[in-house]
């Protein structure tokens, strides 16, 4: 399913009915605290990966090669990954 056909558009009428908090004012905003120094020493971010951490790089791909991949849909990323760690693998094997 697509994203942008998943998500429901709320208005502000819809936003209106539903909401029982105040506007804050600008003393309320004022007090305001860092999320830090409110939750001092909760976990932020996803945390820790199972596996080991993947690295960010840049690549330039074939137009072919990324329609290949990108025409299964989702994941297309973590099968390119897949493809390449088989093939260094065999490269392995054969040494």
């Amino acid at each position: 399913m697509n994203r942008t056909a998943a998500k429901k558009r709320y208005t502000a009428s819809d936003m209106r009915a539903v909401s029982n908090n105040p506007e804050w004012t600008e003393s309320e905003v004022a007090k305001a605290k860092p999320f830090d120094e409110v939750f001092p020493g909760m976990r932020r971010g996803r945390g820790p990966n199972k596996a080991p951490t993947k690295k960010l790089v840049s690549l330039r791909l074939s137009p072919v090669v990324l329609e290949h991949f990108k025409a299964s849909g989702r994941g297309w990323q973590s099968r390119i990954d897949e493809t390449l760690l088989k093939v260094v693998k065999k490269a392995q094997k054969s040494i």
